[in-house]
């Protein structure tokens, strides 16, 4: 009898949640099968079978496990051959059908039908009170969802966060993304979005206003001289923020080619502890969900945030006139207890130039 065991997960992560076994009690398992997924508060892991053979389970979903405990066995030996089918009896042939009788003549006499009196309808039933169980449905906290929860509150409560607001005019960048769209996506196999023009932006401004690039860590101030910017991404099983390495050193299509594989990833349940861990600075884009505005939360131990919001066709005045151009909102959340106003401020204009100029991006400039 093999023990299925919670394997070790990586680093700080403890244990987790029974999300789903893919087996159930009795099945065959071979080698290699996968068992079961496991939620954390950072990732989704799946457990293996390293035996073949008949599973019984011990653990159910929903249940919180740890490293090491037994969640299931699984009884060694071959695959049970398959019952072999009785060859079924004959049908037997159908009786003859009964010769039908001559008509009878009623006798000569009057017949009179006796028609019963109807009984009264019963009365309906008096309707039950509804159960106040049916009106709410509960369901235990995934780790994910509490890891969340308490960054949030967390963040909340130990950082002095203020968020300052700017707009920026997305005409070049869409006009330039719009022109170079078909030789990017023949070139690269991924297609040119909005993302990788803002993490190069993010980029820009962190070089030009290195006080926002900091953490803090119980009385000192660390400041960062690398630039793995992450990028929050919406799942089913809640918010989590892949990094992306070195994004400074990377190409646009490096960037699109990168989120565009963390997204696989989220999807299909594969990210790795290690891909949500030592970023510098976070963006999260609302506007994919239809935001106009909103004040981010910083991620711990980061000190600000960038929110993208919604593009809407806006009146706007340039050079005297009113225009109608695509008007994003941008927000800036920062940790004040480090970062001043000034340097907010500076930060967010430097991200509203690069987007409102990307050609310079490209060449440098």
């Amino acid at each position: 009898m093999a023990d299925i065991k919670i394997p070790a997960l990586g680093e700080s992560v403890t244990g987790g949640q029974i999300a789903k076994w893919h087996f159930k009690t009795g099945d065959f398992v071979k080698t290699g099968d996968i068992l079961l997924t496991l939620e954390t508060d950072k990732v989704a892991a799946e457990v293996t079978a390293e035996a073949s053979g008949t599973l019984t389970i011990v653990k159910q979903p929903g249940d919180d496990v740890v490293i090491g405990d037994v969640v299931g066995q699984i009884a060694e030996g071959a695959a049970p051959a398959a019952p072999v089918e009785a060859p079924k009896p004959a049908a037997p042939a159908p009786a003859a059908a009964p010769a039908p009788k001559a008509e009878e003549k009623p006798a000569n006499i009057t017949e009179f039908k006796v028609v019963p009196k109807p009984e009264p309808a019963p009365e309906p039933a008096a309707k039950p009170a509804p159960s106040p169980e049916g009106r709410i449905t509960r369901k235990k906290m995934s780790p994910l969802r509490k890891k969340i929860a308490d960054q949030l509150v967390t963040a909340q409560k130990t950082a002095a966060i203020l968020t300052t607001f700017n707009e920026c005019d997305m005409s070049n960048v869409m006009a330039l993304r719009s022109k170079l769209q078909d030789a990017f996506v023949a070139k690269n196999g991924v297609k040119l979005g909005f993302m990788s023009f803002f993490i190069k932006a993010v980029v820009e401004a962190l070089k030009a206003v290195p006080q926002i690039n900091v953490r803090v860590e119980g009385d000192e101030i660390v400041h960062q001289h690398y630039y793995d910017i992450g990028v929050a991404v919406g799942t089913e099983r809640g918010l989590i923020v892949p990094v992306l390495r070195d994004a400074d050193q990377k190409s646009f299509a490096e960037l699109e080619q990168d989120i565009l594989g963390y997204a696989k990833k989220a999807k299909d349940g594969k990210i790795q502890v290690s891909d949500l861990t030592g970023g510098v600075f976070t963006i999260s884009n609302g506007g994919v969900y239809g935001s106009l505005l909103s004040t981010p939360i910083i991620n711990p131990p980061q000190s600000a945030i960038l929110g993208m919001h919604s593009i809407q066709q806006r009146p706007v005045a340039v050079d005297g006139q009113v225009v109608i151009r695509p008007m994003m909102n941008l927000a800036l959340s920062y940790d004040h207890r480090v970062v001043d106003g000034k340097e907010a401020v500076t930060f967010l204009i430097r991200v509203k130039d690069c987007i409102e100029n990307p050609a310079r991006m490209l060449v440098g400039a």
